[in-house]
């Protein structure tokens, strides 16, 4: 009996020491759980993928709380979590929210946000110089972005009302980058704005390589008429679009929006003259080209005199969003059509 008794206790002990070790290997084996530490901004590095696996993709990096960034006016936001409930009351933004995979948390856009599809059927806000501000404040917003086309003063007066208003001023497409990356951050979508990031840099490239060919003689000068009378001139995104596309740009000297003088484009001579395709002018209720060519000494300018006037859209080509690399693309095809395909 006592034989059988050792024999019993030494399998017993055997047990309770393999379950032991079992434990203590789990327990070394185990990734501890990061800190929770606020932070300015910076990210969590993403876990590192299997060999072989995806796993890094879908765990990609992630926005630590409380997250503290600028807009462009200089006002400070804090944000203890990603907004939930996001209004805008600009086409580039609402734009920018749906690329990012947000457009289930937008509670309101403006009355010109058309893109994509799914913005048309949202609260509409108003204008975009001027929202309404009953709807604004109806919406409930965590977050309302809005961009350039809002002056200082109406910022400052929906700031008032409690409307907790963040506004990106792009001026060219680098900014545009910067602000999808910072948009990311905010809204912990930044694996979606990374990937959206690196498709319009290669964009770019492709056109900026197609065109980098190009001797300064061989450059053309273009004229933009982005509205029936109107053009751009340096320091806006247009007037980048054109450069960055292999043109020059007749009125590159001057600054912002211009308004156009008939005699200096004629003086000016462009060999191509872009303008969005279906414009219908309000008051003679003819198309933009229309008018461009039938206007008094224009048939002695090259682009009219070859029937260089080149349609673009005008949604791709005037919107500081995700789409602005198509509308590089657009111009840069209707500047150089054998070059850029």
């Amino acid at each position: 009996m006592d034989i059988k008794l050792k024999r019993r206790t030494r399998k017993l002990l055997t047990v309770v020491l393999s379950l032991a070790l079992a434990g203590t290997l789990a327990a070394c084996g185990a990734s501890p759980a990061p800190p929770q530490a606020p932070n300015q901004g910076k990210l969590v590095d993403p876990p590192k993928a299997e060999s072989g696996t995806q796993q890094g993709a879908a765990q990609a990096k992630r926005t630590t709380y409380p997250l503290k960034v600028k807009d462009a006016t200089g006002k400070e936001f804090v944000f203890e979590k990603a907004p939930e409930r996001i209004a805008s009351t600009s086409p580039s933004e609402t734009e920018m929210l749906f690329a990012l995979g947000l457009g289930d948390k937008v509670v309101g856009v403006s009355d010109f946000c058309d893109y994509p599809a799914e913005a048309k059927s949202k609260p509409k806000l108003g204008s975009i110089t001027k929202p309404n501000e009953e709807a604004l404040i109806g919406a409930g917003a965590d977050l309302t972005l809005t961009g350039v086309s809002m002056k200082t003063q109406t910022v400052e007066k929906l700031r008032e009302l409690k409307i907790n208003l963040f506004q990106v001023q792009p001026k060219k497409i680098d900014d545009v980058l910067t602000n999808l990356l910072l948009m990311g951050e905010i809204f912990d979508r930044q694996a979606e704005a990374e990937k959206l990031v690196n498709q319009m840099k290669a964009d770019r490239q492709k056109v900026t390589d197609a065109v980098k060919g190009l001797k300064p003689e061989e450059k053309k000068k273009v004229l933009i008429e982005f509205s029936p009378g109107w053009t751009v001139g340096s320091g806006e995104f247009l007037s980048e679009l054109i450069e960055t596309a292999g043109g020059i740009n007749v009125y590159a000297s001057e600054k912002g929006y211009v308004q156009l003088s008939e005699e200096k484009v004629i003086a000016e001579n462009p060999k191509v003259i872009l303008y969005p395709n279906n414009l219908i002018d309000d008051k003679s209720k003819k198309t933009l080209d229309q008018l461009i060519r039938e206007r008094s000494g224009w048939e002695k300018i090259d682009a009219v005199k070859e029937g260089k006037l080149a349609g673009i859209d005008k949604d791709t080509t005037s919107r500081p969003g995700p789409r602005i690399t198509e509308g590089l693309k657009e111009i840069a095809k209707g500047i150089y059509p054998e070059l850029v395909k």
